[in-house]
């Protein structure tokens, strides 16, 4: 008889058990350091139980994972099982690349370093310095 899944469950454990982490250490290290969000709001308890419904944003290499609970599971289990357990928010690499390009100031090659009055224009683009 299949024990009945749990309404709620601790943020460490559904990040190990939906494989986000390889250990539950790490995940719980990750949330302890304040990196992860709950709804939008950070959380440094690895005790902080999550509900269906809840959205996680947290770091991984080189992304920012973006995950909406859909259930939870009482083992952690294979790949396929664990792909289940959420709908993966994220945005595709590319549109990452796009808008990184975007914000990056460019300079021609061999056009020397930037006067005083270049630099404070590129300041004001940024919002950096007032009008």
């Amino acid at each position: 008889m299949d024990s009945p899944k749990p309404q709620s469950q601790r943020v460490d454990i559904w990040l190990w058990h939906a494989r986000f982490f390889k250990t539950r250490s790490l995940s719980s290290k990750v949330i302890r350091a304040g990196k992860v969000r709950l709804n939008g709001h950070k959380i440094t308890k690895a005790k902080t139980p999550v509900v269906v419904g809840d959205m996680l944003t947290f770091p991984q290499p080189n992304i920012i994972r973006i995950a909406k609970i859909l259930t939870f599971n009482h083992r952690r289990g294979p790949a396929p099982e664990a792909q289940a357990l959420y709908e993966d928010l994220t945005p595709p690499p590319e549109v990452i690349k796009e808008i990184e390009k975007s914000q990056v100031a460019r300079r021609d090659r061999g056009a020397g370093r930037p006067t005083k009055a270049e630099r404070r224009a590129t300041d004001r683009l940024k919002n950096i310095l007032p009008e």
